[in-house]
């Protein structure tokens, strides 16, 4: 993305330095950034400096926000499906923090082709009572307990099995 922006951005350059160069030849233009600097060329005497940064305006509006917004306060889910937090965390031993869009971090994965698995993600807390209580929830829902695999450091709990939308709907109930 950062090299399409650069690219994006010395092109504009060159447009405009293709641009000075029709209207005053006698000057040589150095490009930095995305801005024209043109210097005068020695012949002239003078060694001022003309900046335009008008053009960078058009080149802003080609690059992402650094952050993602937060999200509009409501009641409910939003027409696409999306639910916020609750105001306050429950209070479990364990937490699980939203994705940076928002989400809860509970992904579907497919391994070799056949091979399903539920990733939960971002857990921070006591991880053994989380896998614990996620383990209860699916032997009431399958009748029989998956196999899961806690990753300590990295904060992850896979399941087997594809789980995904019923473990999001059971941690939005929970409150996270």
């Amino acid at each position: 993305m950062s090299a399409s922006i650069r690219s994006m951005s010395l092109t504009v350059c060159r447009a405009a330095r293709v641009a000075y160069r029709a209207s005053n030849p006698a000057t040589r233009s150095l490009s930095t950034g995305a801005c024209l600097r043109t210097e005068s060329s020695p012949s002239e005497g003078s060694r001022g400096f003309i900046e335009s940064t008008e053009e960078f305006r058009f080149v802003e509006r080609l690059i992402p926000p650094s952050r993602i917004p937060t999200p509009p306060k409501h009641d409910g889910a939003a027409p696409s499906g999306w639910t916020p937090a609750s105001a306050t965390p429950p209070p479990l031993p364990y937490m699980i923090r939203r994705s940076r869009m928002h989400n809860v971090p509970v992904y579907s994965d497919i391994k070799h082709g056949n091979q399903h698995s539920t990733l939960l993600r971002k857990v921070e807390g006591e991880i053994w009572a989380l896998n614990k209580d996620v383990k209860e929830f699916l032997l009431g829902l399958t009748g029989k307990e998956p196999p899961t695999q806690v990753n300590e450091v990295t904060g992850t709990i896979r399941i087997k099995g594809q789980f995904d939308k019923e473990l999001k709907d059971w941690l939005l109930k929970k409150g996270f």
